[in-house]
């Protein structure tokens, strides 16, 4: 079953097709998600101090699973089949960005972490034009390159040069290519098999889980660190399991297949501002002026795509 769409209105009495105002709330999940998100740097930083990163995946993506087990009744439908296959490989290309975002994430700054992810604001009308064939319009790419330019000005803070990448960066900078893949493969599932949000997440936490387990084992041994006894670890990974992941891949999942994946990447863009805000407030972290005026850059290009407009339905 295709995901439902925004029923067309009747026409006026004249005939002509009525001008309707384009709807938001698909537009605040996703903000919602990157004010969310926006904290998942600092709250990871904090938890990959005290835990090395494929035990904290494993952790992480297995809470969430076991809470979201009941959600797997959303595979009964026809083409079930199918739509787990689907499913699954949106979790392992999760799981590689995940282990690319974490252990940049514990290489590098909070605030670093998430400029570098604003990327795929860039990235992303790139991947959607290579795989669904839909060229974006210039409005799309016009923000996009403000988001660019701001996460330029974010990289430039403070010496007024880019240092050379380290691996921590490297990783992000691949994490946010991934983002931008991911958020095109996800709207191609949902228009193929509709499976509901919840349940399309449950399968993909499972494959994450297992995938983190998979990679432990094969890195590590059979070896499990004793878990930290410490409250700010447990608080991390609290925020991580119920709002990062539970209720932001939710949201994600449920928003990606009805709207296009370029207005995804532009209104979930003002992520860096969000978390480079909350790692001022949690960590201690500060911004240059530059900084501020990058991730303003890119909050105004999330703006203006979620702005309110007209359209005709016919």
């Amino acid at each position: 079953m295709s995901p439902p769409t925004r029923p067309a209105q009747a026409d006026s009495p004249h005939g002509a097709p009525r001008s309707r105002a384009v709807p938001g709330p698909v537009e605040a999940l996703l903000l919602l998600v990157a004010f969310v998100w926006g904290g998942s740097y600092s709250a990871a930083k904090i938890a990959t101090e005290q835990m090395p990163v494929l035990q904290f995946l494993v952790l992480r993506f297995g809470l969430t699973f076991l809470l979201l087990l009941p959600a797997l009744r959303g595979l009964a439908t026809a083409s079930w089949p199918a739509a787990l296959v689907g499913a699954s490989l949106l979790g392992v290309n999760l799981l590689a960005i995940f282990v690319c975002e974490t252990f940049g994430v514990s290489l590098t700054t909070a605030s670093n972490a998430a400029f570098l992810i604003s990327l795929c604001v860039a990235f992303t009308p790139l991947c959607e034009w290579w795989l669904l064939g839909q060229r974006p319009g210039a409005a799309v790419m016009v923000a996009s390159g403000l988001s660019l330019m701001g996460a330029g000005l974010l990289a430039l803070q403070g010496s007024g040069r880019v240092s050379p990448l380290a691996w921590g960066d490297a990783l992000m900078v691949l994490a946010a290519l991934l983002r931008g893949v991911m958020v095109c493969l996800t709207r191609r599932h949902g228009q193929r098999h509709g499976l509901p949000a919840l349940t399309m997440t449950a399968v993909q936490m499972g494959v994450m889980a297992l995938g983190s387990a998979v990679l432990l084992l094969v890195v590590y041994g059979p070896v499990w660190a004793p878990l930290p006894t410490h409250a700010p670890f447990w608080g991390a990974m609290a925020f991580l399991v119920l709002l990062c992941t539970v209720l932001a891949f939710f949201a994600q999942n449920y928003a990606a297949s009805r709207a296009s994946p370029s207005r995804v990447a532009l209104l979930m863009g003002s992520e860096p501002l969000w978390g480079a805000l909350i790692a001022a407030v949690w960590m201690g972290e500060r911004l240059t002026w530059q900084g501020w005026l990058g991730g303003l850059l890119i909050v105004l290009s999330a703006g203006w795509v979620a702005r309110p407009r007209t359209s005709s339905v016919s």
